[in-house]
């Protein structure tokens, strides 16, 4: 069970997601003993999907560029990762964990849980971001 967040690592995994000079899209956060810390980052969805098990929790904070062709906007999505195979007392601790992890990660357009890796995709994530982001005018077209 997690007591405690790497900070300073978050933090900095967190920023670099957030840089308008950072080709990092997305940053995972995996316990290590009883510490979130960060494990990895990338740039392409279908890497992040891969580096999820079906036994582990894990978090994300995830670069997405929605909006139409009038106006294509960065933001920024917070993800619960919970394996199918996760026991049950382990899934009631994840709610309590993210509250560690949101201290940290504070910025975000939408937070998503997600239980099955089909569901980690670039146009579920950009049409999640799509229904929180206000008018999408556009011509009709993307």
């Amino acid at each position: 069970m997690a007591s405690a967040v790497d900070k300073e690592g978050l933090r900095d995994a967190y920023q670099d997601v957030r840089a308008d000079t950072s080709d990092t899209n997305w940053a995972l956060f995996r316990y290590k003993g009883a510490e979130i810390i960060h494990d990895c980052s990338g740039e392409k969805i279908p890497e992040l999907k891969e580096m999820l098990s079906d036994d582990e929790r894990a978090f994300a904070f995830v670069r997405v560029f929605a909006g139409d062709e009038m106006s294509k906007r960065k933001k920024f999505v917070l993800l619960t990762w919970v394996g199918p195979s996760v026991s049950t007392l382990k899934r009631a601790r994840v709610s309590i964990d993210k509250a560690l992890v949101k201290q940290v990660i504070q910025n975000f357009a939408v937070e998503l849980q997600i239980e099955s890796p089909d569901e980690l995709t670039d146009e579920y994530l950009r049409n999640a971001v799509d229904k929180v982001g206000g008018a999408n005018y556009g011509t009709g077209t993307r």
